[in-house]
């Protein structure tokens, strides 16, 4: 009798591996190499946002999406491919006009610069409005970051001997930050001097306002369990054109992170092919993760987090890891239990998943995964990019040629195999501790 149940549970162990197996076929390195080679190609012009690229990327993608039998998120009164462009605006804040005292002299304009998505601002010494110094000695990066990071308006006086670190973070904000909202939130205004208090001073800012279109792509299978929801992602966006490098000034953006964004377009096809899921499949195409993560920040406000049960987001997974053939790890391994459900679940395959071995480059933080994590959802990044000795990072040579076509495949495949448990309703993974995310 004993032998006989052995040889039953052997049996159904046989009989779920190959369930679990089936049709994984289907994700094969001639579809995926079609994908990526069409997404990284010059005619894409590096998918910047608000460009032609991008917009080419989008409608791409979204033709894809309705050739696969996919259904739009939410109906948006279109009709076939655009369907699934879920649209939003962002806005980009550009200064226009300074005019600014401190202790009765005039500043100059390059003397001051402010964080702000306020169109004006007009300031006169106040007491309730914080006043910060950065002083002489000072780490200059960790105190305009702790300053920038204030919920309330502030004055940020610099020391003169942190010009060049003033300049930097000058110029960038100068040339027009976007923000995903005007009107709200806190301004900062940094100003150069060796005045160490502000006796009284008086400030005037008007900015330039252009609202700017941008669209993720989100298509989806139901599930059995309509409310219970997995996400899979990847941004479609890059940086553009950049420098000429022998020749060259499109970054393509192939690994980064037209490879991700593949993954995804390939799941969603092989989860397509099999049958109905128990949970509800999700699949996100962000845009603007590289100028802020305005994409997946728009998409967390479209849908109940407390339903997502898990995010699977993409990135970077043309190239093997440091841990060998056929492997990923996964950012914020030790902030919810979905990697040990995803490396049980890979055990006797060919394939596995670790823990991030760059916890020193934050790359929780900074990828589409972080919006939902701090809404408490299992949300992590699978990757493969050696990321401390990577070359071709933001360069004109992220090329499709650079990238290990077979291990792309592999990895699509580990992600199916690692992702059924959840996908089938089997397993649920723990929630992450909000308290305990940035």
């Amino acid at each position: 009798m004993k032998e006989k149940k052995w040889l039953a549970a052997c049996l159904a162990l046989c009989i779920s591996g190959a369930v679990s197996a089936q049709g994984i076929g289907t994700i094969n390195e001639q579809e995926t190499t079609r994908i990526i080679s069409t997404l990284s190609h010059d005619n894409m012009q590096g998918r910047a946002s608000f460009t032609l690229g991008i917009e080419k990327a989008a409608d791409f993608i979204s033709g894809e999406f309705h050739d696969m039998g996919l259904q739009p998120l939410k109906s948006n009164g279109k009709n076939g491919a655009a369907a699934f462009r879920q649209s939003f605006n962002v806005y980009r804040i550009t200064p226009a006009a300074v005019q600014a005292t401190l202790n009765g002299k005039v500043l100059k304009e390059e003397q001051l610069f402010a964080s702000t998505s306020h169109e004006k601002i007009e300031w006169k010494k106040s007491k309730s409005r914080q006043v910060v110094t950065i002083k002489e000695g000072e780490n200059a990066r960790e105190a305009f970051s702790k300053a920038n990071k204030l919920e309330q308006d502030a004055l940020v006086l610099v020391h003169p001997s942190h010009t060049e670190t003033f300049n930097n973070y000058r110029r960038y904000l100068t040339r027009g930050g976007v923000k995903q909202e005007i009107g709200k939130g806190s301004s900062k205004v940094f100003i150069l001097t060796d005045q160490p208090t502000p006796k009284k001073y008086k400030i005037s800012i008007n900015n330039k306002v252009e609202q700017l279109p941008l669209a993720n792509v989100v298509g989806m299978i139901e599930g059995k369990r309509k409310n219970e929801i997995v996400v899979f992602s990847g941004h479609y966006d890059h940086i553009g054109i950049g420098h000429t490098v022998d020749g060259d000034s499109i970054a393509n953006g192939a690994d980064d992170d037209a490879s991700g964004t593949t993954a995804m377009m390939m799941l969603a096809r092989y989860y397509k092919q099999q049958p109905q899921p128990e949970r509800t499949l999700v699949f996100a195409a962000f845009t603007a993760e590289e100028i802020g993560g305005f994409g997946s920040k728009h998409f967390s406000g479209q849908l109940n987090p407390d339903s997502i049960v898990a995010m699977f987001n993409i990135e970077m997974v043309g190239k093997p890891s440091q841990f060998g053939p056929n492997s990923a790890y996964l950012t914020g391994f030790e902030k919810s239990d979905l990697g040990k459900l995803l490396q049980e679940r890979l055990q006797g395959t060919a394939y596995s998943i670790h823990p991030d071995p760059y916890p020193q480059q934050n790359l929780f933080y900074r990828s589409d995964n972080a919006t939902l994590a701090r809404l408490g959802v299992p949300a992590h990044t699978i990757s493969s990019v050696q990321i401390d000795k990577d070359e071709l990072y933001h360069t004109v040579n992220d090329e499709v040629e650079s990238l290990d076509m077979p291990h792309l495949t592999s990895m699509i495949r580990a992600i199916a195999l690692a992702a059924q448990g959840v996908v089938n309703g089997t397993v649920t993974p723990t929630r992450v501790d909000k308290s305990l995310v940035e």
